[in-house]
């Protein structure tokens, strides 16, 4: 890619970038609610809930624009890679860092890319339950990815955000985001203890992250 290119390149990701941000406002005025951490330039992997395409656009737009150029979110290679007008929105246009879940080459170990972008000094917004959730329970069992990435980078804090009715704004198989308030919440960094194992640290992870529904009488 030849300089010029380059540089209209990172434009076309600025202007989606905030244009996405200044959308999610209009749309759900979005509440950042910073509940045991603050807003912060420091390397982080946000693990969050999911329930919508839209989950990582509110997230993103609830940090600062500093933040926003660093911070990728990890989606699904089955899907996102499916066509080139989807890799191109994904990686291109929304910069996200595409992962499949059923890989076969070394080159295409997740938790190896994962790494390689945290090498960079960035920070990821990652789900995981691994899929969006589309059952009755507020929240899916959680994947290892999380207790990995934190095992092999544990100076990287882990911040856990609970995303509000965006799949209410932004329901399975629709395109047009429907005006509904929405609040990301945002808890105090958990880490792995000391020995301790990969189920209790994902167990305590989840009930973390569960934690923060404002509402939990009602089905996200």
């Amino acid at each position: 890619m030849n300089k010029l290119s380059l540089k209209t390149f990172t434009l076309l990701q600025t202007v989606t970038s905030v244009g996405l941000s200044a959308l999610a406002w209009v749309v759900t005025g979005v509440r950042p609610i910073w509940n045991g951490s603050l807003p912060s330039d420091r390397q982080r992997i946000y693990f969050a809930n999911h329930t919508s395409h839209g989950d990582f656009i509110l997230l993103s737009a609830c940090l600062s624009e500093k933040e926003r150029a660093i911070t990728h979110a990890v989606a699904a290679g089955e899907y996102w890679g499916k066509s080139r007008l989807r890799r191109f929105i994904a990686e291109d246009m929304l910069s996200s860092v595409l992962i499949n879940r059923q890989w076969t080459k070394p080159e295409e170990n997740p938790i190896e890319i994962m790494l390689s972008v945290l090498d960079q000094g960035h920070s990821l917004i990652l789900f995981p339950e691994g899929t969006r959730n589309m059952t009755e329970e507020p929240l899916l069992a959680f994947r290892s990815g999380l207790y990995n990435l934190s095992m092999a980078r544990p100076e990287v804090e882990l911040i856990p955000c609970w995303i509000e009715n965006m799949s209410r704004v932004l329901p399975k198989g629709q395109f047009l985001p429907v005006p509904l308030l929405c609040r990301v919440v945002f808890g105090a960094p958990v880490a792995v203890g000391p020995g301790e194992e990969r189920r209790a640290f994902l167990e305590r992870a989840h009930a973390t992250l569960l934690a923060l529904n404002p509402r939990p009488e009602r089905d996200d």
